[in-house]
């Protein structure tokens, strides 16, 4: 399948953001992660330490969620109103069992912070009403990455990377 080429829109911002289920992207997993103060591109990954992740794993207050291909499906789907209900445009989003992608473009005077923590939450919403979760539970890491998109070349390419990522054929 090809897919389209994408071009920047100049009066918004295109935003690369992600975030990760709770208790699924543990620090010290074999699994690569970065930490809140060691984040730059360029940067290693958190260290594999099987020590520090069983430590996090013991203070979990839930357990870890893993997304369902149900669920996933329901993310990709749902992403693109919860976006407009934003005021953003979803150009593709992708759902794994561990974590979310999406590239959305949003007003320049918008941060991709703000619209992350709202996605999160709006989203946890949506899934809560479908699938409820223990009290307090929560479906969400504590934070994501928000990387703006500067060139159309980086456009095109995680507009490929999540689309080969999604649970749904991409309409």
């Amino acid at each position: 399948m090809s897919l389209p080429r994408q071009a920047l829109d100049p009066s918004r911002t295109s935003w690369h953001i992600t975030w990760g289920a709770y208790g699924t992207r543990l620090h010290g997993s074999v699994r690569p992660t970065v930490e809140r103060e060691h984040n730059k591109r360029g940067e290693a990954f958190v260290p594999a330490n099987a020590q520090r992740e069983q430590a996090i794993r013991k203070i979990l207050n839930f357990p870890p969620v893993v997304l369902t291909g149900a669920q996933r499906e329901f993310i990709e789907a749902t992403l693109p109103a919860i976006c407009e209900r934003g005021g953003w445009t979803c150009r593709i989003a992708a759902a794994a069992s561990d974590h979310v992608h999406i590239l959305c473009d949003i007003v320049p005077a918008i941060h991709g912070e703000k619209v992350r923590r709202l996605l999160k939450r709006w989203l946890g919403e949506a899934l809560s009403a479908e699938w409820p979760l223990p009290a307090k539970a929560t479906w969400w890491a504590e934070e994501g990455s928000n990387l703006a998109v500067k060139d159309e070349a980086y456009l095109n390419n995680v507009y490929r990377y999540i689309a080969k990522q999604r649970a749904t054929v991409a309409k």
